[in-house]
């Protein structure tokens, strides 16, 4: 195991979920769609992050993703760390929007230059060592707050972050029950982490 091969959401209505991700990002081939019944109630525990070379990717983005049917949890806006928004899916799925810029330097191209899991973990640390004992390597780190992976050339990243800090970084309460509703796809053998994330074999994803 060396990183995310795919992700796949558990979703009530595939087709739905596919039409709304081309038509919000313009993704067809990054997401898998599995149907789920299964119960969750509030904050699932994780976000997914796209990161664009400028703001006005961020704001282009956020616009289709809320005329596709998308509510927003939290404007775009600029911070200390670049600009960005957060807004949930009809599906459940809390997405990040982001850039490190500040400033256009031209419009936007909507270009997305990585996806980023953030799983919500209660122990960075002990998360950090179960991931690293199936042989992912670290990327950055910043003591037991967050940790993100080194993903190569991949644009599929995954990090690690505090569940409250993941929680109150997105928007919503860190509370939350029931299913996940994503599996990860890379694993050389299927196993759950500490937090209760399941990854599966790049094969059993493909069947998805």
């Amino acid at each position: 195991m060396t990183n995310i091969e795919t992700i796949t959401l558990e979703v009530a209505d595939t087709a739905a979920a596919e039409r709304f991700y081309a038509d919000a990002f313009g993704l067809t081939t990054q997401l898998r769609f599995r149907a789920s019944a299964e119960p969750s109630t509030g904050f699932r525990g994780f976000t997914l992050s796209l990161t664009v070379p400028e703001p006005a990717d961020v704001d282009s983005l956020i616009g289709t993703a809320i005329a596709a049917g998308a509510t927003t949890i939290k404007p775009a806006t600029k911070s200390i760390w670049g600009y960005g928004g957060v807004v949930q899916a009809p599906d459940g799925t809390i997405w990040k929007l982001a850039t490190s810029a500040k400033k256009n330097t031209g419009p936007a191209t909507r270009k997305i230059d990585a996806v980023v899991l953030l799983l919500g973990v209660g122990d960075v640390a002990a998360s950090k060592k179960f991931y690293l004992d199936r042989g992912l390597t670290v990327g950055k780190s910043f003591g037991r707050m967050y940790v993100e992976f080194d993903a190569g050339d991949s644009p599929l990243k995954l990090a690690l972050y505090r569940r409250k800090a993941l929680a109150k970084d997105a928007g919503v309460a860190p509370d939350g029950s029931g299913s996940h509703r994503i599996a990860v796809g890379g694993a050389a053998q299927p196993f759950t982490d500490p937090d209760g994330f399941a990854w599966e074999t790049p094969a059993s994803a493909s069947l998805s």
